[in-house]
């Protein structure tokens, strides 16, 4: 931890302020912070905007940076991925883990993304990803907040992998997840989730359920893990992660279900990247998006978050972890384009999926930890349409991460001009 005195910056409002960070903490944000001695290390922000660091609710760092291996997914479907991995989980070797997740991390930071939530295979003969897993996560701890989720990817009954994942537990991993849609029936999905929620209750757990991720109208398993929710009273302690089914419901079942998701306080973590890839495959046209209801969800209350998913893996051959990516595509898919609309998308990689990840001391207000990052733009809409670059990235007051500020210098005639494509470059910026 250290001191750090960031002066010139702009707040999500638009408010210019000064921001204190005194041994890791914020201490101070105003308008104008006086009396900072000459030896507390400054940031001229220069005018640009400050945000609370992005954070990625939904990931896969035990498959990342593994696109190739064994083959490619020629179809582009979600089963030939899952099969890929299949293939690939004999072969995998714990340093090429550890090597492979340690560099998606650094990508991470880079981009000033400074937590994710991981899920991590139980389903294997073994449970050497845990183990990887859990050494990045220590490796990485004084910059990265990694939550680990224990992933039955193979479905919890059609894997027999109840044990796995129990003992994953036991070696630390943080939130029970699971993946009712991929058993052999509804019903054992249905049971999956009963039995998942429980582990969860009995030891004061989270839980994150990949759930629906289909383009099966009738992949319903939402409504029993909202159920659950309830009976258990795991209130704000479970999210249902991709529920891509939802966008082939009919409005009526939706606007039913809507309501039982309201009442159990339910996350969401949609993945728009990857679930508008794998998703319509098996249509013709028209092709359905494959993004759940994001929109109708915030508009009903409910806290949603966007993930990157996979990056360069056997289900997704792009990505660099940019989560200003992610949310840029849901806002398109969505139809997101409102002013407030957008800053939702905006607040969907930061204030919501800490929200839902349970993170402690997190935002720019005093008292919270001092994590922040320092972006090229001057406002949150501008740096999802620039994806721009990360001029700082701040861990409990240490710089971490740095970027040289984007620029293109123009010569027109006897003119030169500096682009940034930001406001800054029209003459009224600054004036209204």
């Amino acid at each position: 931890m250290s001191d750090l005195f960031i002066k010139n910056t702009v707040l999500e409002n638009g408010q210019n302020a000064d921001i204190l960070i005194i041994n890791g903490k914020i201490a101070e944000v105003s308008s104008s912070i006086e009396g900072i001695s000459d030896d507390t290390p400054k940031i001229d922000a220069d005018g640009w905007l400050a945000s609370p660091p992005f954070i990625d609710s939904h990931f896969h760092l035990d498959a990342t940076l593994s696109y190739g291996m064994p083959r490619i997914n020629q179809s582009g479907t979600l089963l030939e991925g899952i099969s890929l991995w299949g293939e690939l989980k004999p072969t995998l070797k714990m340093d090429e883990l550890i090597e492979r997740a340690d560099n998606l991390c650094r990508w991470s930071i880079a981009k000033g993304t400074l937590a994710i939530r991981s899920h991590v295979d139980v389903s294997g003969k073994d449970l050497l990803g845990v183990e990887a897993m859990l050494q990045v996560r220590e490796k990485f701890k004084d910059f990265l907040d990694i939550q680990l989720v224990a992933f039955p990817q193979d479905g919890l009954f059609r894997s027999g992998c109840l044990d796995n994942l129990n003992k994953a537990l036991d070696m630390g991993v943080d939130v029970v997840g699971g993946i009712p849609h991929f058993e052999r029936t509804a019903a054992q999905g249905n049971e999956s989730i009963k039995i998942l929620c429980e582990i969860a209750e009995k030891r004061g757990l989270l839980v994150d359920m990949h759930c629906d991720e289909s383009d099966d109208p009738f992949s319903r398993q939402i409504e029993h893990l909202t159920l659950e929710t309830a009976r258990l009273g795991l209130f704000e302690r479970v999210a249902g992660s991709h529920l891509t089914s939802m966008h082939s419901m009919d409005n009526y079942y939706f606007s039913k279900l809507l309501p039982m998701m309201q009442e159990a306080k339910m996350g969401i973590i949609a993945n728009p990247l990857i679930n508008i890839t794998l998703q319509g495959r098996h249509d013709t046209y028209p092709k359905r998006r494959g993004m759940t209801r994001v929109k109708e969800q915030i508009n009903a209350g409910l806290r949603v978050a966007f993930g990157h998913d996979c990056v360069m893996d056997p289900w997704y051959p792009l990505g660099s972890h940019d989560m200003l990516e992610v949310a840029s595509m849901a806002l398109h898919v969505a139809h997101m384009t409102g002013q407030n609309e957008m800053k939702e998308c905006f607040h969907a990689i930061t204030q919501y999926p800490a929200q839902i990840m349970h993170l402690e001391n997190y935002g720019l207000k005093k008292g919270c930890n001092g994590d922040l990052v320092i972006l090229q733009a001057t406002t949150p809409v501008e740096a999802l349409r620039l994806k721009p670059a990360r001029l700082f990235v701040i861990k409990k007051g240490q710089i971490i991460s740095t970027e040289m500020p984007k620029s293109s210098k123009i010569t027109i005639g006897e003119e030169t001009y500096n682009v940034s494509f930001t406001q800054k470059d029209f003459s009224w910026y600054g004036t209204r």
